[in-house]
């Protein structure tokens, strides 16, 4: 029986380990690979810019700012409001007068296509938007200059949605940290992981679109079957024969102070998300911390197993990689960071746990659930 327990102990360790670092492994050779030679200019097609618009935030005259500064040489952008009335509309209608040298539009309305409010804010710029190639990009992501070129570059004859989740920068105290540890070398570690075996998933930071794969699926309406568009963008296309693409690298979101009750909120939210969408898969998350290792270095330690060290020997590993990956990819990887990374960890199971607790959620004042619960209630 001791022996049949020590090996079960040892494979879930072996397992869950080697899956950690082979996930850092693979997100980290992203990094070092070489950027993708410019296209010839006179080869890149016309691209529509969508960015949704709502409400004021700290970050946003940076972000927004950086849709101008796009080194692409034929692009719009439609800026989408929910009302003429709406705090963002000030700011963006100055950043167009300052930037005169871009097409650029404001556009103001929303279209009640789905339960999303995103995308019924979204519409309007859909059917206006004149380039055939779309790329809808939330608020608060700050562009590089190479942000539409690296969206063209990075397609293939067998994609059908290029995507990216953000990276989080700029942490302004413990808790804008704990927001970048799950944003970075959790969430975009594990995406960049399964983008490079070919298993790419879709993020609604990014959306870059061909339109005809975006019809040929059900439009814009289409995206709102599920509680996010980033589920239904991923479903839409593997209906297709398609793959989502990754971008080589992530995009940056300034995060700035955090509280932890809003850091909890955001995470269970995604959480949500995630179980409505691909309810297997997110059965594993209670694998992805230390805890089941961690777990099963004791039971090692205590059977007499493995030594003493092995238990100080499982964090030093576990997290080492973590930061290595961080400190590659210009990601927060300071004491802090290390110390937000157990915090975000400690987190996991209580998140896990509690979203099976429910399945809807409010965002931005919408009550959201998926459309069978929805169906039921009314």
């Amino acid at each position: 029986m001791t022996d049949l327990l020590v090996s079960a102990l040892g494979a879930i360790l072996a397992v869950t380990v080697a899956a950690h670092l082979l996930s850092a492994l693979l997100a980290a050779w992203r990094y070092r690979q070489r950027s993708v030679a410019p296209a010839d200019d006179t080869e890149l097609p016309y691209i529509s810019l969508v960015r949704p618009v709502c409400g004021l935030d700290t970050f946003d005259r940076e972000t927004l700012g950086s849709s101008f500064r796009q080194d692409y040489p034929r692009y719009e952008i439609l800026f989408c409001a929910p009302s003429e009335t709406d705090a963002s509309v000030p700011l963006v209608r100055q950043l167009i007068a300052e930037n005169p040298q871009v097409e650029a539009t404001l556009l103001f309305g929303e279209t009640p296509i789905s339960g999303n409010p995103k995308l019924n804010n979204l519409h309007k710029g859909y059917r206006e938007a004149r380039g055939e190639w779309l790329a809808m990009t939330d608020s608060n992501l700050l562009l590089p200059p190479d942000y539409l070129r690296t969206l063209i570059t990075t397609w293939r004859s067998d994609t059908g949605l290029v995507s990216s989740p953000p990276a989080g920068i700029r942490p302004g105290n413990f808790w804008g940290a704990v927001e970048c540890a799950f944003l970075n070398s959790s969430q975009g570690r594990w995406q960049l992981a399964a983008d490079s075996l070919g298993l790419g998933f879709a993020q609604g930071k990014t959306l870059f679109w061909h339109r005809d794969i975006l019809e040929a699926g059900g439009g814009l309406p289409a995206l709102g079957r599920n509680l996010a568009e980033d589920v239904a963008s991923t479903k839409l296309v593997r209906a297709q024969g398609k793959r989502v693409r990754l971008t080589p690298k992530l995009f940056a979101q300034p995060i700035g102070s955090r509280h932890a009750r809003a850091v909890w909120d955001r995470q269970l939210r995604w959480s949500k998300v995630r179980r409505d969408g691909f309810a297997l898969i997110f059965c594993a998350e209670i694998a992805q911390g230390p805890l089941l290792p961690l777990a099963a270095t004791l039971g090692l330690v205590a059977t007499g197993a493995a030594p003493l060290a092995a238990l100080p020997a499982l964090p030093a590993l576990w997290y080492g990689a973590e930061i290595a990956l961080a400190r590659l990819a210009g990601w927060p990887a300071g004491l802090r960071d290390l110390a937000a990374m157990m915090m975000r960890d400690a987190l996991l199971p209580a998140l896990w746990v509690a979203t099976w607790t429910g399945r809807g959620f409010t965002w931005r004042g919408t009550d959201m659930a998926p459309a069978e619960a929805a169906g039921a209630a009314e």
